[in-house]
C-alpha cells in the first residue's frame, strides 16, 4: 500500500472537507483509481468536470501515483491566479513583475508606472473589481482562494504565451486572495505594446484564459447566504476524463 495527500479546493471542500486528507491506495494506483475511491458512497457529479494536479502539475486520469504524491482536486475555476516562497506575505514592491498573488490591496498606478517604457505605444489595463450584486442578489463581500503554486505557474505561462502569440512587449497579472470588499480590485492585468490592437487582443485573451485555466476560486457572500461561484469547464486536455465520470454533469 501507499499513501497520497489529497487537497480539495473550492466547492469540493463542501463535499470532502476543508482539510487535506491522507488516502491509502494500492501500489501502482492511478488518478482514476483515486477518484473512484473518493467517490465511493458519495453522490459525485463533480467527477465529470474537475481537473487534477499531481505535485502542482496538471495530470491525467491514467497518471500513476507514488508514495507521498500531493494530489489537488480542482473544480472549474471561477475567475482569476504560486508563490516564489510565500508570495502571500510579500509587499507589493517585492512581487514579481510577470505574475503575482497577494493578500494586500493592489496598487494599480504603481504597477502601470513600472511597466511603461519609451518604446510602448499603448499600455492597456484591465481592472477587475468586486461589484455589489450577482445574479440578482446583493453581494456583501467575496473570498478568493487558490492552489497557489500551480496558479502562479499558470499565470506566468499565460504571460509568456501572450508575448509570443500577440507580439506585445510585456504583460503583468496580479490577483488578490482572501476577503475582498465591494469596489476592491480582484485582478489587474497590464499589457504594454508598440501597437494598441495587439494590446487589446492580448488583454482580452489573458483574462478569458485565466478564468478558464488558473486554479483560483471565488466564494460569494450575499445578504441571504453564500455560494461558491460556478466556473467554466476546464478546456480539453485539463479536465480529467474517466470512465466513471458523467460527461453531461
Amino acid at each position: 500500500m501507499m499513501q497520497v495527500r489529497v487537497l480539495p479546493f473550492g466547492v469540493l471542500k463542501d463535499w470532502l472537507g476543508a482539510s487535506p486528507v491522507a488516502v491509502e491506495l494500492r501500489e501502482g494506483a492511478s488518478v482514476a483509481d483515486l477518484l473512484e475511491h473518493i467517490g465511493q458512497g458519495r453522490s459525485a457529479p463533480w467527477l465529470g468536470s474537475i481537473a487534477v494536479s499531481v505535485n502542482a502539475e496538471f495530470s491525467t486520469a491514467a497518471h500513476v501515483l507514488h508514495e507521498g504524491d500531493e494530489v489537488g482536486l480542482l473544480p472549474p475555476v471561477s475567475g482569476g491566479a504560486p508563490r516564489p516562497a510565500d508570495s502571500s506575505n510579500l509587499k507589493e514592491e517585492e512581487l514579481p513583475a510577470a505574475a503575482a498573488l497577494t493578500r494586500e490591496p493592489i496598487d494599480a498606478e504603481k504597477l502601470i508606472a513600472s511597466i511603461k517604457r519609451g518604446e510602448d505605444g499603448a499600455v492597456l489595463v484591465f481592472d477587475g473589481i468586486v461589484r455589489n450584486h450577482s445574479r440578482g442578489r446583493q453581494t456583501l463581500y467575496l473570498d478568493y482562494e487558490a492552489y497557489e503554486e500551480l496558479a502562479l505557474k499558470q499565470m506566468r505561462t499565460l504571460v509568456q504565451d501572450a508575448v509570443q502569440r500577440f507580439g506585445i512587449r510585456e504583460a503583468s497579472i496580479v490577483h488578490r486572495l482572501g476577503r475582498l470588499q465591494i469596489g476592491e480590485t480582484s485582478v489587474l492585468i497590464v499589457v504594454a505594446s508598440a501597437h494598441r490592437a495587439q494590446a487589446y487582443e492580448a488583454s482580452r485573451w489573458l483574462i478569458d484564459t485565466l478564468k478558464k485555466t488558473v486554479p483560483i476560486w471565488k466564494k460569494e457572500t450575499f445578504v441571504d447566504g453564500a455560494v461558491w461561484a460556478a466556473g467554466e469547464p476546464f478546456p480539453a486536455g485539463l479536465a480529467v476524463d474517466t470512465p466513471e465520470a458523467p460527461h453531461d454533469a
